[in-house]
């Protein structure tokens, strides 16, 4: 039943197997009246942007590879490192066979909407029968008619889990920005205090040693209110042509992080760190463990747009393999590298190489610029990213609470929904910075549904509809390696068990 046909060179519509294609779906048919009064078929071509997949391999890797990094060797410290190493692992695996899950529900939505395209053509006698191969009559036979692959009750859940977990990574940039600020700029030392530089100064203490009487939770309070009030405006427009922008932040990541394992490797060679031996599980720091690794896996909500762009999708499971071994790799070189080199690790790792106000020498470079650079890393990336995930947010909180199509005021339109994308990030930064309790909640809870919950549930019921609408007997050749029920079974019940897990640890530690 197959057809030859270009499978992998029509740059975004490859993405559709020649099984569930009769022509590139860049080709739009139409029809237009010719002499005689006979009908022409019309062909458009639409042209979008394509990339190899070597870029592919580098455009994920950035994408997944973010602010989640930086929280991993703390949340490594406080689980043990051989449990977090075996955590890591498994939750990567997780998060690869999900991914596998929204290729495949991508293929087939695509294959059954050109199902009902060809159907409605056809009614119309704007296809020949020439034109028609065996996968098409099969589209044709089919009884099926245009029902939604999701409810309206699927989308109002997908939107509302997409929102919480926007709200968390907004949420998550403004602690981190403002907490970073705070401990670079803060250059009071309370006679009381060690000169560790990784033991936390508490938040009641002075930020300076003058007349301003601030304490350091005034001073972080502040940053956070500047930090709003010049990156929050963006969320009332539009931002376009950041390529220059990205690639700038994606040089300054991998320097940074580069320099960091460098360091780590430093102070473990010259026999700097403590000699005292690293717990290898502590159980009781699962939970945030288990919302840091799910937050730094996460690329499922921009795959559409990562993959689709791709010119030769034959190999894109391999693509996603090779990425994930990479991550994975990389992610556990960080976090070991920094478990064994500091006894104590902040909760953002780059506040553990800012300059030693008390005694400048015992620093993990001596190299001032590097201090700071490191130290003020995520003020520079996080607040290029900031406005993209308000308007990304503003955006989604649109499609969840207006109809489509219905024209609006200027105050719902321009005005309610970027204050409602701002606000609630805004209120919660000021009332904590604790990154790890902020991270472990928003991967937890949202990222699991993200994560896991969606793929499973959106693969599961298009193998169903696909089934219906195309036929039993066409293949989706983008079909996940994990295509038993087993999988998708196993899936949903890994999410529920990671959440009752977080909720009960949540509760215990409450009580």
């Amino acid at each position: 039943m197959d057809r030859k046909g270009k499978d992998g060179e029509d740059g975004a519509a490859a993405f559709l197997p020649s099984h569930f294609r009769t022509r590139s779906p860049l080709e739009s048919y139409g029809s237009r009246g010719g002499k005689g009064g006979t009908k022409e078929k019309v062909v458009v071509m639409l042209v979008t942007p394509s990339y190899c997949q070597n870029m592919g391999l580098v455009y994920v890797f950035n994408l997944i590879v973010g602010t989640g990094a930086l929280t991993l060797p703390a949340a490594f410290s406080g689980a043990g490192w051989l449990l977090s190493l075996c955590v890591l692992v498994l939750l990567g695996f997780v998060s690869y066979v999900t991914v596998t899950f929204v290729i495949e529900a991508m293929a087939a939505t695509n294959g059954i909407l050109h199902c009902w395209l060809l159907q409605r053509m056809k009614k119309k006698g704007e296809i020949p029968d020439e034109d028609l191969t065996p996968s098409d009559m099969s589209c044709l036979l089919s009884q099926d008619d245009d029902n939604a692959l999701s409810e309206s009750v699927g989308k109002t859940l997908f939107y509302l889990t997409l929102a919480i977990y926007l709200y968390g990574d907004l949420a998550i940039y403004v602690s981190a920005v403002a907490k970073s600020l705070r401990d670079v700029t803060c250059t009071y030392v309370p006679a009381n205090s060690s000169c560790n530089v990784t033991v936390t100064i508490p938040d009641s203490e002075l930020c300076w040693a003058s007349q301003v009487k601030a304490s350091r939770m005034d001073a972080y309070r502040l940053y956070v209110a500047i930090f709003i009030l010049l990156m929050g405006p963006f969320a009332f427009f539009n931002v376009q042509k950041t390529k220059h922008l990205q690639l700038f932040t994606t040089l300054l990541r991998w320097l940074s992080f580069g320099v960091m394992v460098i360091l780590a490797v430093k102070i473990l060679v010259t026999g700097s760190s403590s000699s005292h031996p690293r717990p290898a599980a502590i159980p009781s720091g699962l939970p945030n463990l288990f919302g840091a690794s799910i937050y730094s896996f996460m690329c499922h909500h921009s795959l559409p747009a990562l993959v689709t762009p791709i010119s030769n999708k034959s190999r894109l499971f391999r693509l996603f393999a090779l990425d994930y071994f990479l991550i994975a790799s990389f992610y556990l070189l960080l976090a070991l590298t920094g478990v064994f080199a500091f006894d104590n690790i902040f909760d953002l790792y780059t506040l553990n190489f800012q300059p030693n106000r008390c005694d400048p020498s015992v620093a993990p470079t001596q190299i001032v610029f590097l201090q700071y650079f490191l130290a003020l890393f995520p003020v520079f990336t996080l607040s290029t990213s900031f406005p993209i995930i308000a308007i990304t947010l503003r955006n989604n909180l649109k499609s969840l609470f207006l109809k489509e199509g219905r024209r609006y005021g200027i105050f719902l339109e321009r005005l309610l929904f970027p204050v409602l994308a701002i606000l609630p990030p805004s209120l919660v930064g000021l009332a904590t910075h604790d990154l790890e309790l902020l991270v472990g909640i928003t991967g937890s809870y949202a990222g699991s549904g993200i994560q896991y919950i969606i793929p499973a549930t959106l693969v599961y019921y298009a193998r169903k509809e696909a089934g219906n609408v195309v036929g039993t007997g066409v293949k989706n050749q983008h079909a996940s390696p994990f295509r038993g029920t087993a999988w998708v079974v196993l899936v949903i019940l890994w999410a529920i068990a990671c959440i009752v897990l977080v909720t009960v640890n949540h509760i215990l530690a409450l009580t």
